[in-house]
């Protein structure tokens, strides 16, 4: 008994340490980030973990200055918020589509949608489409881009809500004169509230974090969100670091706060005893 005791608390220690260097590398670099972005020029130069010497918070103001990170926060807002929103509106009714719907066809078309997770991004195609459509360089296409991304993931999420909501729900809504929008907007659509939160934040992360598709696709400065500022920010700043730490912290600042709004939510399912005796 004493053994198998001692044995336990060696592994209870043992997963504690791992935690815990797990967590330091997360915690260090964001610490770097933070501490280095109040200090001055010439205590950047190492990019050490110590104190400020002297708070510069001016640091800020010139980034947001300089770095026009005000349009580009606008930009940033306006895709990821967009995008986000139509994503998982659009998600959500396919997903209780392809849920309910159990046919066999319905399920290839589930495959299908869902494969876009996996499946590699042709961009010659994908160029083309754009110049034809007169999408490139527009919110439009961007958005649209977004949501070509991010839909495949968001149906995945909200099909495993719907499958835990009981068929039973529905028959009884139908039973009671509930019409198809009715069914959904009334009696499912309020159970998926975690589902709805957990994908709208993971896909606004996802959008506002994109980097690729506007740099392709976006050709003015003016239309470029904070990640392509920071990166053109970056190669005119790249020797001021607590420059180029303040922008990066006032770029991830947004999604930090989104994701601490939205973590309550982000569980597991609460339909479970929605059906009882």
């Amino acid at each position: 008994m004493a053994s198998s005791s001692k044995n336990k608390m060696l592994q209870i220690i043992l997963k504690n340490i791992l935690a815990w260097i797990a967590s330091l590398t997360v915690i260090i670099p964001l610490a770097l980030v933070i501490l280095n972005a109040f200090k001055a020029d010439g205590e950047t130069i190492s990019m050490t973990l110590t104190l400020p010497k002297t708070w510069v918070f001016s640091n800020f103001s010139t980034v947001i200055e300089k770095g026009k990170l005000a349009r580009s926060f606008v930009n940033s807002m306006l895709y990821a918020g967009a995008g986000t929103i139509l994503t998982v509106f659009f998600g959500a009714l396919a997903a209780y589509v392809f849920s309910r719907r159990r046919s066999k066809g319905m399920y290839l078309l589930y495959m299908y949608v869902v494969l876009g997770m996996v499946i590699p991004i042709n961009y010659v195609t994908l160029t083309k489409t754009m110049i034809n459509l007169h999408l490139t360089n527009t919110a439009l296409g961007i958005i649209l881009l977004y949501m070509a991304l991010q839909t495949p993931f968001t149906v995945f999420v909200i099909y495993g809500f719907v499958s835990k909501i009981p068929v039973e729900l529905d028959e009884a809504a139908i039973i009671d004169g509930c019409s198809p929008l009715q069914l959904y907007t009334k009696i499912v659509f309020p159970m998926l509230k975690s589902a709805i939160v957990t994908s709208g934040v993971l896909c606004f992360l996802n959008c506002w974090n994109e980097f690729m598709m506007p740099l392709y696709f976006l050709h003015t400065s003016d239309r470029w969100p904070m990640t392509l500022a920071v990166y053109n920010f970056f190669g005119q700043y790249e020797m001021k670091w607590n420059l180029i730490c303040a922008d990066v912290l006032l770029t991830c600042l947004p999604v930090i706060i989104i994701y601490l709004l939205g973590q309550k939510y982000i569980i597991g399912g609460q339909t479970a005893g929605a059906v009882k005796g």
